[in-house]
Order: C-alpha cells, then sequence, then structure tokens
C-alpha cells in the first residue's frame, strides 16, 4: 500500500499560490515530493518501517511544510525487501508521481538496485537503512548518499570492542545477501588485521525461522566469537535460538554486529543483556537527543533508533540543501549536500565526503542487565564514542570511481 502525506501546515491556498507563481522558477512541478521506502511488513520493519516514515513525516513538518514557497509531500510504500519490487516502485514514483529523492531503504540489495536506478533517472537517493559500503565504494553515483550508519563503522564499532575483550578467533553466521557479505567481510577484514583469525562461517537466508543447524555449526567450531552478520529479526531469533543451545553458556561470545533499539526492545533485556552493539545515535545520550526522542515517543510509542533519527537528519539536510540550491534539481541539489555541513541532533560536526558518505561519530554501547533499566526505553551503557574519521572509510580510499 502506498500512501501520500502533505503536511498540515500546507493550505490549499498555499497550493494554489505556488502552482500560479513561484514554481516555475524553483521548483520542476509546483511541489517537493520525498519518497521512503523501505521494509514495513517483514524482517525489518521496526528496524526502520512506518516509524521512518513518521520520522520523515516530523522532519517536514518541523521544517515548515513548504520549501522554496512550494508543499512538501512525503509518500511511502513497503519493497517487501525486493530489489525488483523496489525498483518498480521508485520507477513508477519517478515516472509518474514526480518524486524527487527517495530515502530509507532498509536492506542493501534494495539499496543498491535503487541508487542504480536512481543514477540513470538523475534523482537524489539517501539510504538510511542500507548498510553495504558498496554505497559510496564500487557502486557510488554523483547522486547517492549514505547516511546513518555502514558495515565499516560497525565492524570498527562492536567488532573492534569484541576484539578487544579477547575475541581473537570468529565464526560468522551470515544473511545471504549484499548486506551480510559486505558486514562479514569488513569484520573479518579487521579481526585479521588486528591479529584475530576467522575460522568459518555459513549463510543463512533471509527471514528464517530455523537457526539451529547454522548455531550448531558455529558452536562446533570452537570460535571464542560468533559473529551475527545480520539484522532485525534474523539478530533477534539468532540470539533467542542462541540461548536455547547454550551456546554463551559454554563460554562463546555472540556479536551482534547489526542491533538497534528497536529489536533489542523486541528481544527484551533479560535476553540481550550484556550484548555489545554500534548505533548511530541514543535518545538518552544528552538532552538534544532526548528532545527529539521524545516528540517521536509521542506519535509512535516507542524511542527511535539510529535509522528513525538518521532518516529525520537525511529528510532535513535534503530540504536545506533545496533552499540552498534555490531549486529542486538534483545536479544543484546534490553539489549543496556536498558542500553544507551537517549539524544537528543525530550528528554533531558532519560532514559529506565526495562519495556521499556521510561521516559523523557512532557509539559504542552495550545493553543493561534488568536491574541497571532506571525507566522504560533505558537500555543502553554508552562505552565510548567512535570518532567519524576513525568509524568511516576514508572516501579517497572507498573504492569510489567519483573521487580517483
Amino acid at each position: 500500500m502506498r500512501k501520500t502525506f502533505v503536511a498540515s501546515v500546507v493550505t490549499p491556498l498555499a497550493v494554489l499560490l505556488a502552482s500560479s507563481t513561484a514554481f516555475s522558477q524553483t521548483a520542476s512541478d509546483g511541489k517537493v515530493r520525498i519518497g521512503i521506502l523501505n521494509d514495513q511488513s517483514g524482517v525489518y520493519s521496526d528496524f526502520g518501517g512506518k516509524s521512518s516514515v513518521e520520522a520523515a513525516k516530523m522532519a517536514v513538518e518541523d521544517f515548515g511544510g513548504k520549501v522554496l514557497d512550494v508543499p512538501i509531500e512525503v509518500i511511502d510504500a513497503d519493497h517487501q525487501n525486493k530489489p525488483d519490487i523496489a525498483s518498480n516502485i521508485a520507477r513508477q514514483w519517478y515516472d509518474t508521481q514526480q518524486v524527487d529523492t527517495i530515502m530509507d531503504l532498509t536492506t542493501s540489495s534494495v539499496g543498491l538496485a535503487v541508487q542504480a536506478l536512481s543514477k540513470d533517472k538523475k534523482k537524489i537517493t539517501i539510504n538510511t537503512g542500507a548498510a553495504t559500503t558498496d554505497l559510496t565504494g564500487k557502486a557510488c553515483t554523483p547522486y547517492g548518499f549514505h547516511w546513518a550508519y555502514d558495515t565499516h563503522a560497525l565492524a570498527v564499532g562492536t567488532g573492534g570492542a569484541m576484539v578487544k575483550q579477547g575475541g581473537d578467533s570468529w565464526f560468522f553466521l551470515t544473511a545471504d545477501y549484499a548486506f551480510g557479505y559486505s558486514l562479514e567481510q569488513q569484520t573479518s577484514n579487521y579481526v585479521k588485521a588486528n591479529g584475530g583469525s576467522v575460522v568459518g562461517s555459513v549463510r543463512h537466508p533471509l527471514a528464517s525461522q530455523d537457526f539451529s543447524s547454522f548455531l550448531l555449526q558455529a558452536q562446533s567450531s570452537g570460535a571464542k566469537v560468533i559473529g551475527l552478520a545480520n539484522a532485525g529479526l534474523d539478530t533477534a531469533n539468532s540470539i533467542k535460538q542462541a540461548s536455547e543451545f547454550g551456546i554463551v553458556q559454554g563460554g562463546q561470545k555472540l556479536a551482534a554486529l547489526l542491533f538497534t533499539l528497536a529489536e533489542v526492545h523486541g528481544l527484551g533485556l533479560e535476553a540481550a543483556q550484556g550484548l555489545t552493539l554500534t548505533e548511530g545515535y541514543y535518545w538518552n545520550l544528552d538532552d538534544k537527543s532526548r528532545e527529539f526522542a521524545k516528540k517521536f515517543f509521542a506519535r509512535t510509542n516507542k524511542m527511535p533508533n539510529m535509522v528513525h533519527a538518521g532518516t529525520y537528519s537525511a529528510v532535513t539536510q535534503y530540504l536545506k540543501a533545496v533552499q540552498k540550491a534555490g531549486t529542486d534539481e538534483s545536479d544543484a541539489v546534490s553539489k549543496a549536500l556536498h558542500e553544507m555541513p551537517v549539524d544537528d541532533f543525530f550528528a554533531r560536526g558532519g560532514t559529506v565526503g565526495a562519495n556521499g558518505r556521510m561521516i559523523h561519530d557512532m557509539y559504542l554501547l552495550q545493553v543493561k542487565k534488568p536491574d541497571e533499566s532506571k525507566e522504560p526505553w533505558d537500555y543502553y551503557n554508552v562505552l565510548a564514542t567512535i570518532p567519524g574519521k576513525e568509524a568511516y572509510l576514508d572516501p579517497a580510499k572507498a573504492g569510489c570511481e567519483l573521487v580517483k
């Protein structure tokens, strides 16, 4: 199901005035339309889903509902984690619904497919839900941006923490698509560079229900760390079933390489306690983080994770770029996005590299024990801040042809 949101502050009179005056010189069709394309019914529906749509709507409303004197609209759809469905929706949005930019794009295979299509259509994409570094590496485009996190940042954060704790031998349980491959590779490289070893790996289909055979292989490998190179419900189910097999009790550690507040909430502190993970945002970090989270909770009855907060940040920055450029034309907006610093509750002193990677601090976090939690959603201890220059690849070394 696809729905369109128009900020309530945009009146019919404002639309009429825009259509008869300013838009011909500023916006191509009398409006700026933003598409949020993500998983709204499957394994990643809590990870981004409808909550990302609400974050985008919040950003539009907080911006004032208009840019360049024309209304801003948000349209959304469920891509069902299928690149062909996502590409078909994106093509229709561009060709018949005048969508100017598409964001979120949870699932790396989807993100890569839509970013490639958008390059041909000369449309901007801002990935907040997809993880693979290929988006700003070999698959980079002049119109592609990567916002909230990536697999390299996760490897440096969670992978680095586990190695420092003595976890120098790894076995990977990996989601069988682009995201999983990228996360396994990035973490493997980091482990090996720090003197560790990778003793094996096994791949599982997306949205698996039974992880028993995969976990038994991991258990029998004797690796000190089992790296869960998956996300969403796949990670939650892996952790639950690992507990049933007594894997942690037997001395092996689990590394949840992509796990967010949404999944911790779903799993519960009893099961998730002690997990080390990496996010680009935590709602209880400081006053600025809490201010956004309070407004988000009032709309969704949940606290935001880095994808939800990152989507708000990306929408806001895109609208600022349109305003700066004086047009919604993609080349001009892309130029503005590359030039403008990002300084908001999500990214403090963020910058956008030539390859489209938004570089910002990440946070190494540990899930609290139930008796440590002081209030609802008080789930994390902040172990360390990972500076953006350490978390992300140097754009010049990312493999992006645009910067060579």
